[in-house]
């Protein structure tokens, strides 16, 4: 009769030393690269996050100084004039780019 031999979890690691041992380094690197790639992905969401934050503030801020300049101002009370003025300017930067 063939007797089935029995092997434990520590049977196999006494016969595969080398691979266990490769085997524990790795998953202790996996560990460690998880937890770093972890902080660094908190960092880049907080870091985006005040970002938008600030955008948006320097945004609502440009549209205020829009908003109260006489630019604006001078827009909206001559159409026609500004329309001419930035034809105008268009033509002009124009000309001097096709010079170079």
């Amino acid at each position: 009769m063939a007797q089935s031999k029995k092997t434990t979890n520590t049977d196999a690691k006494d016969e595969h030393p080398v691979t266990d041992k490769l085997q524990d380094s790795l998953h202790n690197s996996i560990d460690t690269l998880s937890e770093k790639v972890a902080s660094i992905e908190e960092t880049l969401r907080e870091k985006a996050h005040t970002s938008s934050e600030t955008l948006a503030e320097k945004q609502v801020e440009i549209e205020d100084k829009w908003n109260s300049s006489a630019i604006k101002k001078y827009a909206a009370e001559n159409p026609l004039a500004t329309a001419g003025i930035a034809f105008t300017v268009g033509m002009l930067v124009s000309s001097l780019l096709k010079r170079k």
